[in-house]
C-alpha cells in the first residue's frame, strides 16, 4: 500500500512531484508539552527504562508499565499539534512527503499528514503480548476508553499490551523507512539527536547529493554530509526557516 502511496502521490496535474523524506524525533512534539524521555526533566528519570519500555520491565510487573502508558494516552490527548507539525503537513501540497518518525503520538496524523511511517510503535494502539505484529490482534483506542488493565486480552486470548517497540525488540517497520529514502529530492531530519538506532542510520541511505536539512536548536553528535544544513532552531521556527529560505531555491 505504501509503493502505490507513493505512486500516486508523484503526480497532480501531470507533473511529477519532488519527494522529501523527513524523519522526526522527540524534539518535533517537544513544543506542544509532551513529556520527553531523556533530558533534564525526562521520563526516563522518574521511570526506568528497564522497568516500563523492556519485555522484561513487562514480564516483571505488567500493571506498572499498562499504568505508565495508560498516563502517557491521556497526556497525550491534552496537546494539540505544533506549528511545526502543520507546517510538515502543508509540504503536501506541493511534495510527496513521507514522514518517519521516531514519536509514538500521533501529532503528524493530527496535524494532516497522510503518509507516516511510526518506527516505535504507536501510542494509541494496543496489541497481542504473545505476538505483538500479529496485525489481527492490533487494536485502535479512542476516548474516553483509553485504560488498559491486566485481564484485557487481544484477540489471540493474550494480555493486551502497548503496541511500542521497546528496547531489545525488533524494529519491524524500518525496511519501509529505508525504502522510503529511495529516490527522494531532500531528506529532513527535526528534533532528534541521531543516536538512537537504527532510525539514525537513515541518514547513511540518503543518496548522494541530495540536500540534507537538519533542524535542531543542539549539537548533534553525528558525523554529518558536507552538504548539510544545520538550522539551529526549534520544530516550528526551524520549519518555517526551511520552507521559506531553502526548498525550491
Amino acid at each position: 500500500m505504501r509503493e502505490v502511496y507513493a505512486s500516486l502521490k508523484l503526480f497532480i496535474g501531470g507533473n511529477i512531484m519532488k519527494r522529501i523524506t523527513i524523519l522526526t524525533g522527540a524534539g518535533m512534539s517537544a513544543e506542544s508539552g509532551l513529556s520527553l524521555f531523556r533530558g533534564g526533566n525526562g521520563l526516563w528519570n522518574n521511570y526506568p527504562v528497564e522497568q516500563v519500555a523492556t519485555p522484561e520491565g513487562f514480564a516483571a510487573n505488567p500493571s506498572l508499565v499498562l499504568e505508565f502508558y495508560n498516563k502517557r494516552r491521556t497526556e497525550l490527548l491534552q496537546v494539540e499539534p505544533n506549528d511545526g507539525h502543520r507546517l510538515v503537513a502543508s509540504l503536501e501540497e506541493k511534495y510527496a512527503v513521507t514522514v518517519v518518525t521516531q514519536n509514538v503520538d500521533n501529532l503528524h496524523e493530527r496535524a494532516g499528514s497522510t503518509n507516516v511511517i511510526h518506527l516505535h510503535g504507536e501510542l494509541m494502539k494496543v496489541c497481542s503480548s504473545r505476538n505483538p505484529n500479529d496485525p489481527r490482534c492490533v487494536r485502535t483506542l479512542s476516548s474516553p476508553d483509553l485504560e488498559i488493565k491486566m485481564g484485557d486480552l487481544a484477540a489471540d486470548g493474550s494480555q493486551l499490551r502497548p503496541f511500542i517497540v521497546w528496547f531489545g525488540e525488533a524494529v519491524p517497520l524500518m525496511e519501509d523507512a529505508i525504502a522510503a529514502m529511495q529516490g527522494i529530492d531532500a531528506f529532513v531530519i527535526i528534533g532528534t539527536s541521531l543516536n538512537v538506532y537504527p532510525a539514525a542510520g537513515l541518514l547513511h541511505y540518503a543518496p548522494a547529493g541530495v540536500p540534507i536539512y537538519l533542524i535542531d536548536p543542539n549539537d548533534v553528535n553525528a558525523t554529518l554530509p558536507s552538504n548539510a544544513i544545520h538550522i539551529r532552531k526549534g520544530a516550528s521556527e526551524g520549519m518555517n526557516i526551511l520552507i521559506n529560505e531553502y526548498l525550491d531555491k
